[in-house]
């Protein structure tokens, strides 16, 4: 079986430190390209943010906006693609203002992306439906609204959308919430654009899941250790026992192995 991530997430990770996978990882980016630049804002500054997505369309470059909602729902207070595309369409008069969501036909997303990607749509407010696959690099924005909404991974996967051409991109979080954890797990990957530093963080907080199940995330409890602050221990004993499978242990019999003898077959390594 061969598994394949751009992004590393909390289960996949924890799976890795148990030896269940052996991993290459490749964590280059193309040499010309430029560090992203994020910040995290409240919804308060939304106009600011978007006088600056002004100001980079003027300059002949394009945005994102991403929304977690498709229309608007009763009870639920966090932006959709409908209703912002109307009220973007508003702000930002002469502005090209499209939106799009994993509702829409095959054909019609097609569509809207080709003409992202030709440049004839200026701004694409969206659903997480544009998290991979898409290479515009031509598009120096992204703007995610009620940012604490998502898991750290896939922010990291949305931010992914630019900075893939050779122009400063830029990648915008809008909190909706003003608690304190919301805010600190916001600041994980507004400082950082590293996605295996970006996925150990998100490991703390939302623990690996269940190994034997389908639970994503939680916490798991040893009676000794913890795959965070250990990690570099159950590295040393994964590969003292892979050592030992080479050198012939008889791992099966191991019950009937004294402790003299095993001593013994460690000197004779």
């Amino acid at each position: 079986v061969l598994v394949m991530s751009a992004t590393p997430i909390p289960r996949s990770l924890g799976l890795i430190l148990y030896r269940d996978l052996d991993v290459s990882i490749i964590d280059e980016v193309p040499a010309s390209r430029l560090p992203i630049k994020n910040c995290v804002i409240e919804q308060n500054a939304r106009q600011t943010a978007w006088n600056f997505i002004r100001k980079e369309i003027n300059k002949g470059h394009q945005a994102y906006i991403i929304c977690p909602m498709i229309e608007g729902s009763e009870g639920m207070d966090a932006e959709n693609v409908i209703q912002y595309s109307a009220m973007l369409s508003r702000y930002l008069p002469g502005i090209r203002v499209e939106s799009l969501n994993g509702k829409m036909s095959s054909d019609l997303k097609n569509e809207i992306m080709d003409r992202f990607g030709k440049g004839e749509i200026q701004i694409l407010v969206s659903t997480t439906v544009i998290e991979v696959g898409i290479d515009v690099p031509n598009a120096t924005v992204i703007l995610i609204e009620n940012a604490e909404r998502f898991g750290l991974a896939q922010l990291h996967q949305l931010r992914g959308r630019v900075g893939r051409g050779k122009s400063q991109s830029y990648c915008i979080f809008i909190s909706g919430s003003r608690q304190k954890e919301a805010l600190e797990r916001l600041s994980v990957v507004a400082k950082s654009n590293d996605g295996f530093y970006i996925a150990g963080e998100d490991l703390k907080i939302r623990g690996p899941g269940e190994f034997f199940g389908t639970k994503q995330s939680g916490t798991m409890h040893f009676a000794l250790g913890d795959i965070y602050s250990n990690a570099d221990i159950l590295k040393e004993a994964s590969e003292a026992v892979d050592h030992l499978k080479e050198a012939g242990y008889n791992f099966r019999k191991i019950h009937q192995y004294s402790l003299e003898e095993d001593l013994n077959f460690a000197k004779n390594l």
